[in-house]
């Protein structure tokens, strides 16, 4: 999810706890080999053994149409320790699609196949090569043909976003094809799309007859969305998770934004997430209401301690000033 789900915030959401394994924002590859320094912006956590601070597993995604330029660039990833190597094949972007990448491939199932072939090829076999794709580009006719193709490739597993390019993020999501993909591919294949609350994991697996489930916008929305689903499946149950307790979660976003942000983007950051946050929690309702015009990070940080969300402005003060 780029430009959202980055690093920082994956830091945060897996502090909470049930997340078995992220997946990272999408590196774009176009008939150049990355230096590693390109990798390590985007993957901050290959600098801590390929996982996040709380010791989730990170997978790096490439998205790309040449073969043998995403299985070099793959090899030089590969060799930096991630805990595999994911390929976008559903990015619904214009800008991506216009150029031959994310979801557009999906129109050409035998490039499919090359790709992944590749990309299986360039890394070690112990590391799990896997593809996310949606159901189509303009319609859903080509989905299980599509699907076969990443697992005759090689792929060890697929997510599946349960819509076309064409639905881009619309509801509803069509789980239930998510299921004839399943029944036509002999690898793992997790669900995507649409899924924002613990009934709708429920109802998704039993559409889609997946057991994994894959979380975006809604886990962003819903910080314990998979902890939730988490305690269900062990019958345990349990507390949602509270403003309180979010609070100062919330604080050590900001914290994050500040030291690894540049100046220009920390403000905007925090009310991004604030305006996903909203739609659960009416305190972040108002934090973002009280936040939506400032832009300046010394009035935002003094918010925060005011909020209780920080202890103080002290540990973070320094960082205003330095050099972008």
């Amino acid at each position: 999810m780029e430009g959202l789900l980055d690093f920082v915030l994956r830091d945060i959401l897996t502090r909470v706890g049930g997340v078995d394994r992220c997946v990272s924002e999408f590196i774009r590859v176009t008939h150049t080999l990355l230096p590693e320094h390109v990798f390590l912006r985007v993957i901050p956590e290959l600098a801590n053994g390929g996982s996040t601070p709380s010791g989730v597993p990170v997978r790096a995604q490439l998205l790309g149409s040449d073969p043998v330029c995403l299985a070099e660039n793959a090899a030089r990833l590969a060799a930096m320790g991630p805990h595999g190597i994911d390929l976008n094949f559903g990015c619904p972007a214009k800008v991506v699609n216009r150029h031959g990448g994310g979801a557009a491939l999906l129109e050409d199932p035998e490039l499919l196949t090359r790709i992944v072939s590749a990309v299986r090829r360039a890394v070690p076999a112990h590391m799990p090569v896997s593809a996310k794709m949606r159901l189509g580009f303009n319609d859903d006719a080509r989905a299980v043909e599509c699907a076969q193709a990443l697992a005759d490739g090689g792929a060890d597993e697929l997510v599946v976003h349960a819509r076309t390019k064409a639905d881009a993020y619309r509801p509803p999501a069509y789980w239930e094809r998510v299921n004839d993909i399943r029944l036509g591919v002999s690898i793992p294949v997790v669900a995507n799309g649409e899924i924002w609350t613990l009934d709708d994991a429920r109802r998704c697996r039993q559409a889609s007859g997946c057991t994994s489930l894959m979380l975006g916008r809604g886990m962003v929305t819903d910080p314990g969305l998979a902890l939730a689903i988490r305690r269900a499946d062990e019958g345990a149950g349990g507390p949602e998770v509270s403003w309180e307790e979010l609070l100062p979660l919330i604080g050590t976003f900001w914290v994050l934004v500040v030291e690894r942000l540049e100046l220009r983007q920390q403000a905007g950051r925090l009310k991004q997430w604030l305006n996903f946050l909203r739609h659960r929690y009416p305190q972040a309702e108002v934090a973002y209401a009280a936040l939506r015009t400032l832009h300046d990070p010394h009035s935002v940080t003094q918010w925060m301690v005011e909020q209780g969300a920080l202890a103080s402005a002290a540990a973070i003060s320094r960082h205003h000033h330095q050099p972008r």
